[in-house]
């Protein structure tokens, strides 16, 4: 019998607001400017990424899907979980595979996807809903940085961030957000999560930046959101998209370089901001990892490593840590 998915809403308009205003604020008067990637994800740039991850250059997902199917049932022994919580579910595609092989052994009883797009996160929680009967999906909508608190409690949690997600954030925010993730585990709750490894930089760069321009479009849709959200006139025709790897911090940056001298005015904040020509606004970074590193920065919250799998090529890696006592 399906039972009908529950929705816990955290993030209402007034709140996404007030925190996309304090963002662009502080992002707009930084040198150089930046905007933080969360807010590509509206119900538009969460379709956008959807397509990104189906392009031939944006290996990470295949490479993604070939660990999970692989290992998927030793995921699944490992873990022991009757319970899934995926952070950044978007569609929930992959998490079908874990989905099957805990079904499998007759211990899945919850699916918790948690995401700051209601939209994409209702469809995808009616699907799964549909799809395993007798499967009680609680979703959350929310932000990682600020309802993480909010997941559910209780059974044996195998808590998921797949997608190489972890890298948007630089070293220390990254620590902060395992750290509360960590939090949110209790002992023998294990944690699944996906990284993106070093390798050459063509290749990185023509995943950030595909000829189809699908990756072009997605990140200039941060400027759709302020325009819609702020009251603000950035004109997306005059700023062009740029991905760069930094060998020094070894990460993916992604800007949008205004095309001519420019005034933009966002009215929701009373204020307004002058871009040079050529003057580049950074989006977003893409930390690539080490696998040597791995361990340790798990450690570091309390996160014993007790797996890490690659793909053939050593694309991409997969780790199962586990909340110690």
């Amino acid at each position: 019998m399906m039972i009908e998915p529950v929705v816990d809403i955290h993030l209402d308009g007034a709140w996404i607001d007030q925190a996309l205003r304090e963002d662009v604020a502080q992002g707009l008067t930084n040198q150089p400017k930046e905007l933080p990637p969360k807010w590509f994800y509206d119900d538009r740039g969460s379709e956008l990424f959807d397509q990104i991850t189906r392009l031939p250059e944006y290996y990470p997902t295949r490479r993604e899907r070939e660990i999970l199917e692989r290992e998927v049932d030793v995921i699944a022994e490992r873990s022991g979980a009757d319970t899934v919580v995926e952070l950044g579910s978007g569609t929930s595609e992959k998490t079908r595979i874990v989905l099957d092989a805990l079904a499998a052994t007759g211990w899945l009883r919850r699916y918790v996807p948690f995401d700051n797009s209601e939209a994409t996160l209702r469809t995808a929680a009616a699907e799964l809903a549909e799809a395993y009967k007798g499967l009680a999906v609680h979703g959350v909508v929310g932000d990682f940085e600020h309802h993480l608190s909010h997941i559910p409690e209780g059974g044996c949690r195998l808590m998921m961030l797949l997608g190489g997600t972890i890298g948007n954030f630089p070293p220390a925010a990254r620590k902060d957000f395992l750290a509360a993730v960590a939090d949110a585990m209790v002992p023998g709750d294990t944690f699944l999560l996906g990284f993106d490894l070093v390798k050459e930089h063509d290749r990185l760069i023509a995943a950030y930046d595909d000829p189809d321009g699908v990756t072009a479009e997605f990140n200039r849709n941060v400027l759709s959101v302020i325009n819609r959200r702020l009251d603000a006139d950035f004109d997306l025709d005059q700023f062009e998209h740029e991905a760069r790897f930094d060998s020094d911090q070894e990460w993916i940056e992604m800007w949008l370089r205004s095309s001519r001298p420019q005034r933009v005015t966002i009215g929701g904040l009373g204020m307004t901001v002058d871009f040079d020509r050529d003057e580049r606004m950074r989006t977003e970074i893409s930390a690539k990892f080490r696998p040597e590193n791995i361990g340790p920065e798990l450690a570091s919250v309390g996160l014993a490593m007790e797996r890490l799998w690659t793909d053939a090529r050593e694309d991409y890696a997969l780790t199962l840590s586990r909340m110690v006592g």
